[in-house]
């Protein structure tokens, strides 16, 4: 009988000490798991920044502030005359900076004038109008077609989209639409869902870009400007 006791209490302490063991090492997965989660979330909002501040820099607001600071500039160096030369020298420097900055914003404004009326007056784009007359949804060979249009036009759109989030066939076509200006009840006839989906799918896209509730708007305004 104390043998059995003996036995079954060493039993309990080998249960005991593995469910400890799986315990610790279940908690340890789950921190690894969230501080990678954490991680990757990050990474991914530093990418968008970067975007964001990329189409800040190419807004038309930031140019006419530009040349506010590039004039002001301008009239300070005049003031120095050849006084302080190494201050003339560094103002010089800033508004260079200004200037080509802003030549770089201009140049990419115009490339997205160009590549819209590239875009509307393309086969496809005619294609996708045709089928909304007709009330007929999008197919394979139709969804392969506008990408390649639109990378063609907005370079690496798909390769930079992709750096963010890599989203369901359902996800990208939403947002290949959303990128050619298409509206969102149109969107639904072209992907065969309702609308109430297709704007659910914009407002979650944005949340998990950018960790935080935006509405199906704030989707479509990144998306337009990428």
């Amino acid at each position: 009988m104390n043998l059995m006791l003996t036995i079954l209490t060493d039993r309990e302490w080998f249960m005991l000490i593995l469910g400890s063991v799986t315990y610790v090492t279940l908690f340890i997965v789950t921190i690894q798991n969230s501080r990678r989660k954490v991680l990757l979330l990050q990474e991914r909002l530093n990418k968008v920044r970067a975007m964001q501040e990329e189409q800040q820099a190419q807004s038309q607001e930031r140019l006419e502030q530009n040349l506010t600071k590039v004039a002001e500039l301008e009239q300070i160096i005049q003031r120095l005359g050849d006084e302080n030369s190494v201050l003339r020298l560094e103002l010089e420097e800033k508004k260079a900076r200004l200037d080509y900055a802003n030549t770089i914003a201009r140049i990419e404004n115009e490339k997205r004038a160009q590549a819209e009326t590239v875009i509307f007056g393309s086969d496809i784009y005619l294609h996708i109008k045709a089928l909304l007359n007709q009330g007929r949804p999008m197919n394979d060979a139709d969804w392969q077609q506008l990408e390649q249009v639109v990378n063609s036009v907005y370079t690496n759109f798909t390769e930079r989209l992709f750096s963010l989030y890599r989203m369901s066939d359902q996800d990208y076509h939403v947002t290949l639409l959303i990128k050619i200006r298409v509206a969102p009840k149109d969107i639904a006839i072209l992907t065969i869902h309702s609308k109430e989906s297709v704007a659910s799918t914009r407002s979650r896209l944005y949340q998990k870009v950018f960790g935080q509730k935006g509405s199906s708007k704030d989707w479509d305004d990144f998306v337009i400007g990428l």
